[in-house]
């Protein structure tokens, strides 16, 4: 299966879409498109992963470099509305507790607010 890949940038921060499947063959493609918007001065990535299919170690390792690198200069990466089979790889190698997971592609406050 092919994979789909597209970016839309606001003020800080970048949407990369991805759909498909993001494998050994797939993953150079989706490594350059993160490092490309990160390079667009985009500091905090979301990666919107509704339409991904399956994901294996190759690629949760380019997810994995991008969040560094995004880290590295001040940002985050956050992984938005993963299918159940992604989000069972990342429960199963424990990497729901290193990336952000959220539903959607509202990027998540970087501080929690509290009411008055």
């Amino acid at each position: 299966m092919e994979l789909k890949i597209s970016s839309q940038s606001h003020a800080d921060h970048a949407v990369v879409t991805v759909r498909g499947e993001v494998d050994l063959y797939t993953a150079p493609q989706l490594h350059s498109a993160l490092v490309d918007a990160l390079d667009d001065g985009a500091h905090r990535l979301v990666v919107e992963m509704s339409g991904v299919e399956f994901c294996d170690s190759t690629g949760m390792n380019v997810l994995l470099s991008a969040m560094k690198r995004s880290r590295e200069q001040g940002g985050d990466l956050v992984l938005a509305a993963p299918r159940p089979a992604v989000t069972k790889i990342l429960e199963v190698t424990g990497l729901d507790g290193v990336f952000t997971v959220t539903d959607s592609t509202d990027l998540p406050d970087q501080a929690p607010t509290t009411a008055p």
